[in-house]
């Protein structure tokens, strides 16, 4: 059985290393795949942690740790009953939420992450949820040029994790090898 953690968990894991929060909010991904790539992404990008609702919800299972290739064990995953009021919560404590969808209100590398932040990332097929997308601070969207319109999630997610990481590498206050 996986140890979940809380919300406070991941905020004191992000000042215990002095840094700005930089968390990840799975709204209702379904495909255990998918979470273990997601998970072996934000451990590589400095994700202090996960958060993932407790219903409708892949959980941590034996393939998310298979997939993840070990990041399930260096990547907090904290587990709530609804992603709306934890994502008010964060928005209590100063993080700024941005949802990712075909929508959003303009383009992910136009944002400045180099605050706290976290990034809410939908269901394989119906995206964030309605609620989930209002209760977020702004919804980006990454560029489409083709005619298929949206990416495989754990995709998608290693996208906008990698410009936070490049953003905050260019102030210094992240790994300097990373240019």
């Amino acid at each position: 059985m996986f140890n979940y953690c809380t919300l406070d968990n991941l905020l004191a894991a992000a000042a215990a290393k002095k840094e700005p929060p930089f968390l990840l909010i799975l709204d209702g991904l379904e495909d255990p795949h998918n979470f273990g790539a997601i998970l072996r992404t934000a451990e590589a990008a400095g994700v202090h942690g996960l958060v993932i609702r407790k219903a409708r919800q892949v959980p941590v299972t034996e393939t998310v740790v298979k997939v993840s290739t070990g990041a399930a064990n260096l990547v907090p995953v904290a587990r709530v009953p609804n992603i709306a009021e934890a994502i008010r919560r964060l928005q209590d404590e100063g993080i700024t939420v941005f949802g990712l969808e075909i929508d959003g209100t303009r383009l992910y590398n136009q944002a400045d992450y180099r605050g706290g932040v976290a990034f809410v990332v939908g269901s394989e097929g119906a995206g964030l949820a309605r609620l989930v997308k209002e209760r977020c601070s702004e919804v980006v969207r990454l560029p489409m040029r083709g005619k298929i319109n949206s990416l495989n999630a754990s995709v998608a997610t290693g996208i906008v994790l990698y410009e936070v990481l490049r953003q905050r590498s260019l102030d210094g206050s992240r790994d300097e090898e990373v240019k």
